[in-house]
């Protein structure tokens, strides 16, 4: 397998998107791996009456899936994930297809690690547009020496 996309082959205002269907066996999964058995996530009737109508996915999730897409992209090339925020703008429940797309925000070379930082601003939308989290990443990368 060819490595990921390097630091090298980065640009200011490159657009980086994927698309997955979160399903029930995700926030099975989750609860189990987070320790996270909050009632809105894993009791239906409980969720069923609050505000949501139904349960929901940990922001984890959304957050953790939004990480991986750039886990995936710099595969190989990633040094170190320097840093990530998020901000949960609406819910997430299983069936909704999600959309991450990254952009480049800024780079800053680091010669010293034969690469740089590569800043990303990434929005996660719903199947029916609706945002549902937004978030900032910052990645070491070294660049790409396909010889």
């Amino acid at each position: 397998m060819f490595p990921g996309r390097g630091y090298n082959e980065t640009r200011i205002g490159d657009p980086f998107e994927t698309t997955m269907t979160l399903t029930e066996t995700h926030i099975v999964l989750g609860a189990g791996l987070f320790g996270d058995f909050n009632p809105l996530h894993v009791n239906q009737r409980f969720a069923g009456e609050s505000r949501y109508g139904t349960r929901i996915a940990h922001g984890y999730l959304t957050t953790s899936y939004m990480a991986a897409q750039l886990g995936m992209l710099f595969h190989g090339t990633a040094i170190a994930y320097l840093e990530h925020t998020s901000r949960f703008t609406a819910p997430v429940r299983a069936g909704d297809t999600l959309t991450i797309v990254w952009t480049v925000t800024g780079r800053e070379d680091k010669p010293r690690h034969q690469g740089g930082i590569i800043s990303l601003s990434g929005t996660c939308t719903n199947q029916d547009g609706v945002q549902v989290a937004q978030a900032e990443a910052k990645m070491l990368v070294a660049d790409n020496r396909r010889d």
